[in-house]
């Protein structure tokens, strides 16, 4: 993934072709360099499994996730070559096969992250809080990679075609390809699914982050030395995310752009928002000192 990062962000650079609105190389660039955060941190969680039969399973279920993630790279970057759209490409029976081979292995990928989320969430691992950012991340993740099984669905106006070439999209109420944010590219006339699936699958990586600053400041505030309280941090910063996930999720089903909220939508903000402080104030509260013991009467001389 890291070579094909570099090959693509030529791409960029030499290649001014452009698909669907967005420069053709920015496709597997944005997707090699998820792949990077994604295999690297599920490396990681792996390396915290206990036991040699939960090491052996994740081992193979890591495998199988990497060669699905290879394949799935493999025929992007074939259809940018070729100058023809990967996702949702129904025009040519060429390019329905490739795009069905895409959809297989996805499937693959996904039970495999499966597979590694059950795995941790049986495992038992020492640190309390490591345990929990690594459990709720990986289900958030496994959900924000399924907002994909969602895109494929065809559209009204698709389906009121005979065989449309193409089936299946990313933005809600209006075509892909309009007016988009710089940088993503993600609609800025109407709904987005990209950037629930985006948000979703980066929990695996911003979830533990939390974890890592609430212990790297710990020598310096005593609070965070309790693993009490770095638990309690990490639960709420996780209900926060998971809660902003399923909002923005939510805005895009319903063709909103993402910076132009209605008042329901900035209403759950302001709910999210209120929790998430609330509960961070609560959390770091101190635990009560527990009742020093009754001195014990010694025996008579």
């Amino acid at each position: 993934m890291g070579l094909l990062a570099l090959i693509s962000a030529g791409g960029l650079l030499f290649d001014d072709r452009v698909l669907v609105g967005a420069p053709i190389w920015a496709k597997p660039f944005k997707f090699s360099v998820s792949f990077i955060a994604y295999g690297l941190t599920l490396a990681w969680m792996l390396s915290l499994l206990p036991g040699a039969r939960a090491r052996r399973v994740g081992w193979w279920a890591g495998t199988v996730l990497t060669l699905a993630s290879v394949i799935e790279m493999v025929l992007i970057t074939t259809q940018v070559v070729r100058g023809k759209q990967s996702h949702f490409n129904n025009a040519t029976p060429f390019d329905a096969a490739l795009f069905s081979a895409m959809g297989t292995t996805v499937v693959v990928l996904w039970l495999a992250a499966l597979v590694i989320a059950v795995l941790l969430l049986r495992a038992r691992i020492l640190d309390r809080a490591t345990a929990w950012a690594v459990r709720i991340s990986s289900f958030v993740a496994l959900a924000g990679a399924a907002i994909g099984f969602v895109m494929v669905a065809p559209t009204p106006e698709q389906l009121a075609q005979e065989n449309p070439p193409v089936q299946g999209a990313h933005s809600v109420g209006v075509p892909d390809g309009g007016p988009g944010m710089p940088l993503t590219g993600w609609s800025t006339t109407g709904g987005d699914l990209r950037i629930a699936h985006f948000f979703g699958m980066h929990a695996l990586q911003l979830i533990p982050l939390v974890l890592l600053v609430l212990s790297a400041l710990a020598p310096r505030f005593a609070r965070l030395a309790d693993d009490r309280i770095r638990l309690r941090v990490v639960l709420v910063a996780s209900a926060a995310y998971t809660a902003t996930f399923v909002l923005v999720a939510w805005q895009a089903l319903r063709g909103q752009p993402l910076l132009s909220p209605d008042a329901l939508t900035l209403a759950a903000a302001g709910a999210i928002a209120a929790f998430t402080l609330a509960g961070t104030a609560l959390a770091l509260r101190t635990a009560a000192p527990a009742a020093p013991a009754a001195p014990r009467q010694e025996l008579a001389a």
